[in-house]
């Protein structure tokens, strides 16, 4: 398979420096193992340079709204393409704002499309919810239609995934504005809670049972690394107690790689400025490799 690397080193969706030096450490290290795929580095995304006393200078309450617009159109193309030329976009951040950008051009493309999505937030809020204005809080919210227009209408106009086909994993910080939009648009939210008391496999195979039912062609998985529990993961902006283990994540790539459906990926939210002694980085290399060698 043909894998096409593409990085997104922006930092504007979380506010955090760090998040932007990701892609070029995972994907130098990348460089030094042996993947089975066809590698193709497409490079990095260019990121403008905003000063941050004008954060809040196109949109009243999102930080540096029009520059994570333009790179999320941008990175679209990028997907859009690399999929018409038969490859597998796998996207590294970079903040979780990079999703609207994937998901869109993995829309566009695709007949039926769900998101997997593996977080410990559910990122839905909206600029009608958020308290912190970090757009990267807000992706998913966008690829289902809520929140401003630039963002719903992204690349092309209208919703880019119908809610009951979104599956988020791992959530366990859901704000009540958020939990209201799940709860409007019966999202399904499979808890750490949740999948410590049924386990991965049953939860896979619920989710399965949707992706029949609903003929869905293709999934969109979307991984970010705070899903992970903070005892094994620093170096993330946004840990959050409760995580799932390394082995729980595989047990899910595993399961969910299986369907065959999976033709697109993020990797999000990693920040070497925070990671000691490169623990989080090696686990993100893991998961990485682990995925790959589930593409066939």
């Amino acid at each position: 398979m043909k894998i096409n690397l593409i990085g997104v080193p922006i930092h504007y969706g979380c506010d955090l420096k760090g998040a932007d030096l990701a892609p070029d450490i995972i994907r130098n290290k990348m460089a030094q193992n042996h993947y089975e795929h066809e590698f193709y580095d497409f490079g990095n995304l260019y990121i403008p340079k905003i000063e941050t006393e004008t954060k809040y200078y196109a949109h009243p309450k999102i930080k540096f709204f029009d520059s994570i617009v333009d790179v999320n159109k941008n990175l679209a193309h990028a997907v859009y393409c690399s999929l018409h030329a038969n490859s597998f976009p796998l996207v590294i951040g970079g903040d979780h704002s990079i999703a609207v950008g994937s998901i869109s051009g993995a829309s566009k493309y695709c007949k039926n499309l769900a998101v997997i999505w593996v977080d410990a937030h559910s990122d839905i809020h909206t600029d009608l919810t958020t308290s912190s204005g970090n757009l990267h809080g807000m992706s998913l919210a966008a690829v289902i239609g809520e929140g401003p227009k630039e963002l719903t209408n992204l690349y092309f106009k209208g919703k880019k995934v119908r809610a009951e086909n979104v599956f988020i994993i791992g959530a366990r910080s859901i704000d009540e504005g958020e939990a209201l939009l799940i709860k409007k648009k019966n999202i399904s939210v499979f808890s750490t809670d949740y999948i410590k008391k049924y386990g991965t496999s049953n939860i896979i195979n619920e989710i399965n049972l949707h992706l029949k039912k609903n003929n869905i062609d293709y999934v969109h998985f979307s991984f970010d690394i705070d899903c992970l529990d903070p005892s094994i993961v620093n170096g993330t902006g946004t840990p959050e107690p409760n995580g799932l283990s390394v082995e729980d994540a595989k047990s899910i790539i595993k399961k969910i790689f299986g369907t065959k459906l999976v033709k697109s990926m993020d990797l999000v939210e990693y920040n070497p400025l925070l990671d000691k002694n490169k623990q989080t980085l090696n686990i993100v290399l893991q998961i990485i490799q682990f995925a790959l060698t589930q593409l066939h």
